[in-house]
């Protein structure tokens, strides 16, 4: 991960802003609360146990973002999340940053950003991304009376390849998308004529691979046991164009590698990336006569982009986890600890309750929507074991053995892709 943010730095000046950022996002400094946000903080919720600031003052904090606010996907479901919290919180503001990243604002860091917040009155961060690691990590050390969180990282899990316990006041927040993931991969295999899927990969680590494998395995699950298919005749391919989303000169272009899929073979392609290429060209490509759909990701509202060709998306819904976190500040009783949080057992879809969910498209059809809910309902009551074994690695070795299922450090951490995945967890050249 460092290697590719170290090269990512070094060809800044070569590159253009990142598509899809707007005027109101290239600004590096950090982005004040506006004064209005202020109106809901006469309520010190002495009674009411809602957690309004102490003396009126507004509970201030910070959200900083990898790819532009209004990504239509993985960020925008981050600064949404946040919002949240100004609409539950009373007296709550948030201050922003989003595009951290080398190529948008190589002139920040995670760390300037936190000092930054801080200095303009912020009680708790988030850091949002996989690759704030060692900024986020480093700013947690510097200002340890600050509670921050870091989303989809490990600093905080006792039994994780990345615990610190020095880091109290890093905790770390992350959803089960390996479920709905799941649920995607169905959807796919459900829909699919040629019984060729595709899957676009951003960058390579072990929150993405264990994305890829859950989408497979919800795939290879609904192709044999509803279809009633022979593995061996479902294609899932993958490709990873090397960050979150498209870095012109850096990245594979995701438009691109969208076009090869479908010139392929595929008549599904699955996205992995931040932003919504996949959804976007299938759309246009359909409206040419192309028998094709997809499955965006991230974000709740993604099927809108192209609605007819969506099978549904698998989303995360930050609000819940983050306002409990920030009523734990205003309460004294946060604790930096490690919460990978699942879908809500009634209601995969309770926007005030879930923290992950997949709503279904317009382009699903009936069947498949039938076979959707039905791995739906076994994932949750467990009479579906989406990581039973045998899990079987590319390179033939068994990850899981026959009669045992993967520990949550076992799916967290898979080494690879799993056999039955063509491609590698590596980036394209």
């Amino acid at each position: 991960m460092r290697r590719l943010l170290a090269a990512l730095a070094a060809t800044t000046l070569l590159l253009t802003a990142c598509s899809g950022t707007d005027d109101s996002t290239d600004d590096a400094a950090v982005e004040a609360p506006a004064d209005d946000s202020a109106d809901d903080s006469t309520d010190d919720g002495s009674d009411d146990g809602e957690g309004a600031a102490e003396d009126g003052e507004p509970f201030v904090f910070g959200m900083i973002l990898v790819g532009p606010r209004d990504d239509r996907g993985y960020s925008q479901a981050h600064f949404e999340g946040g919002e949240y919290i100004e609409a539950n919180l009373p007296g709550a503001e948030m201050i922003v940053v989003d595009s951290v990243n080398p190529a948008d604002k190589p002139e920040i860091s995670v760390e300037s950003v936190v000092t930054d917040m801080i200095d303009q009155g912020a009680q708790l961060i988030f850091a949002t991304s996989d690759d704030m690691r060692d900024g986020i990590l480093a700013a947690a050390a510097e200002h340890p009376d600050v509670p921050m969180i870091w989303s989809s990282g490990d600093s905080a899990w006792e039994d994780g390849e990345g615990y610190q316990p020095d880091l109290t006041n890093l905790g770390n927040v992350f959803g089960r998308m390996e479920l709905t993931k799941a649920l995607a991969g169905c959807a796919a295999a459900m829909t699919t004529e040629t019984g060729h899927l595709a899957y676009l990969g951003p960058i390579v680590n072990s929150e993405t691979i264990r994305l890829v494998n859950s989408t497979y395995l919800g795939a290879r699950h609904c192709w044999t046991e509803t279809r009633g298919e022979a593995a061996e005749d479902l294609t899932f391919e993958v490709t990873y164009i090397g960050f979150w989303f498209n870095i012109p000169g850096v990245t594979l272009d995701p438009t691109q590698v969208v076009n090869d899929f479908y010139a392929g073979g595929a008549d599904v392609v699955l996205s992995g990336i931040d932003t919504t290429e996949a959804i976007v060209r299938t759309g246009q490509l359909a409206e040419a006569g192309d028998a094709v759909h997809a499955v965006p990701y991230d974000f709740l509202g993604a099927c809108d982009e192209a609605p007819d060709v969506c099978l549904g998306v698998p989303y995360f819904n930050w609000g819940p986890a983050y306002l409990e976190t920030a009523q734990s500040v205003v309460d004294g009783s946060f604790a930096g600890d490690f919460r990978w949080l699942g879908p809500d057992a009634d209601d995969i879809n309770d926007l005030d309750a879930s923290t992950v969910g997949f709503l279904k498209g317009p382009g699903l059809g009936d069947d498949a929507a039938a076979a959707v809910d039905e791995l739906t309902a076994g994932l949750l009551d467990g009479s579906v074991g989406l990581f039973a074994g045998p899990l079987v690695l590319q390179d033939g070795t068994t990850y899981v053995a026959d009669g045992e299922v993967a520990t949550d450090q076992q799916v967290w951490y898979f080494p690879g892709l799993l056999e039955g995945i063509d491609g590698t967890a590596e980036t394209q050249e």
